[in-house]
């Protein structure tokens, strides 16, 4: 699948009062460089142009996203994916993710979750339907995604993150795949209805495993979505209740934003067993660019995240701070402190994410990995700390010999190849009800 992106109209189509710079990636510096660096990066600037680049994970600010206080038209300070930012590094499109939190497990919990999910989705299409719709627009369909980013928009997807606001009702699916969602991450960090998760909370009373797996409702989940054509996400999920969605899911399975256990064992990560598995299935893997997921921290890191955390009055398990147990203001502030921890001790950068990217390819394949930030939820390392700098991602590539075809792939290729998969099956699963 080739794509050309129309680099004259992307400018053309942007508002006359606009701060955005013309859309072309970033100029890297050439100071010093040699002939050959100079070379390698025209050929990685050409096909950085020329493939489609899609991110499938990055978070909104809740119900305030997309107003004066917090607008993803300007280059915010705030975020790290703007439409400023994605237009400079000539990303194509994003998942932007409706996330809530994970709570009670009661009637008003289910009430107050989708509720906050919803103003959520409201958010999402004041960005594409109202403020910015000559500068980006709602996609649900792989047609959709290479349609609007042949005019030079940028394509806005959506994802849910934790299937909480789910509730117990399955129509709630319905309801979030017709408000745009295409796939729903089934858990976060706490177990919920739905599955077991990698991050049990202490604060929500959470055992080590709860359903052993997927619940029977989470079963009847993984159906529904299958019949549904929302793309099932395995990123936060326990390892029996990853296995047990790989068994029962009709359809391929992505993780939207995971690494890989062998090279940094956090339980965030995918082991080798399991990325082979989510390649049988005809799944894809999304490298994430945290940084605490793609390294070990050094000694002198931890105690200084464990230090930050402690002050902060958030709790920690084995050195890692328990953010799922954190308040707003908690996580906030832990950003912001993270930011000096990061300059002191750096934990990972752009060489240990193409690490990753290289790790998985060898384990699932390459039709089977792609590139998922999580940008404004944790996301972002050196070399590749917002979207303007997704450029960098595509020289490295480069540097370690991938070609232009394996280089479209992981941008994009491989995600809507499981999008067009899922939609296939879900259209059989329909047949065969009315049949």
């Amino acid at each position: 699948m080739w794509f050309m992106r129309p680099v004259a109209v992307s400018v053309l189509m942007l508002p006359a009062a606009s701060s955005v710079c013309p859309a072309q990636p970033p100029a890297e510096s050439t100071s010093g460089s040699s002939p050959a660096e100079e070379q390698l990066a025209g050929v990685a600037r050409a096909i950085h142009r020329r493939v489609l680049t899609l991110d499938t994970h990055v978070d909104i600010a809740g119900a305030e996203y997309a107003t004066e206080k917090l607008d993803p038209g300007i280059d915010h300070p705030k975020l790290k994916c703007d439409l400023v930012k994605m237009e400079k590094g000539e990303v194509d499109g994003v998942f932007l993710v409706v996330y809530v939190r994970q709570g009670r497990r009661d009637v008003e919990g289910y009430r107050l979750a989708l509720e906050a999910a919803t103003a959520e989705f409201d958010a999402i299409h004041r960005l594409t339907k109202t403020m910015y719709t000559d500068r980006c627009e709602l996609a649900t369909s792989p047609e959709d995604v290479q349609r609007i980013a042949k005019t030079g928009k940028r394509a806005i997807m959506i994802g849910v993150e934790n299937g909480y606001p789910i509730g117990t009702d399955l129509s709630n699916l319905t309801k979030f795949y017709d408000l745009g969602a295409r796939y729903v991450t089934l858990s976060h960090n706490g177990h919920n209805q739905i599955c077991d998760s990698c991050n049990p909370s202490s604060k929500l009373g959470d055992a080590e495993s709860e359903h052993n797996g997927l619940s029977e409702f989470g079963k009847r989940v993984v159906a529904e979505m299958n019949r549904l054509g929302m793309m099932v996400d395995v990123s936060h999920v326990a390892p029996k209740s990853f296995w047990q969605v790989i068994e029962v899911s009709k359809a391929p399975v992505i993780a939207s934003h995971s690494g890989c256990r062998a090279l940094c064992d956090h339980p965030r990560n995918l082991a080798d067993a399991q990325l082979k598995a989510l390649a049988a299935g005809g799944g894809v893997i999304q490298i994430v660019a945290l940084g605490s997921f793609l390294k070990a921290a050094s000694p002198e890191r931890q105690a200084a995240v464990h230090a930050l955390a402690t002050q902060l009055g958030i709790p920690c398990d084995e050195g890692r701070p328990k953010l799922g147990e954190a308040t707003e203001d908690q996580r906030r502030q832990y950003r912001e402190g993270m930011k000096q921890v990061d300059e002191r001790y750096p934990a990972a950068g752009l060489k240990e994410y193409v690490d990753h990217l290289d790790h998985a390819v060898g384990e699932a394949g390459i039709d089977h990995v792609g590139i998922g930030s999580d940008f404004d939820g944790g996301g972002g390392i050196p070399g590749f700390n917002d979207h303007s700098e997704a450029f960098g991602v595509t020289v490295e590539l480069v540097r370690r010999g991938y070609s232009e075809h394996e280089i479209e792939k992981i941008w994009g290729g491989n995600l809507l190849r499981v999008w067009r998969d899922v939609e296939r099956v879900a259209a059989e699963v329909q047949q065969r009800r009315e049949n």
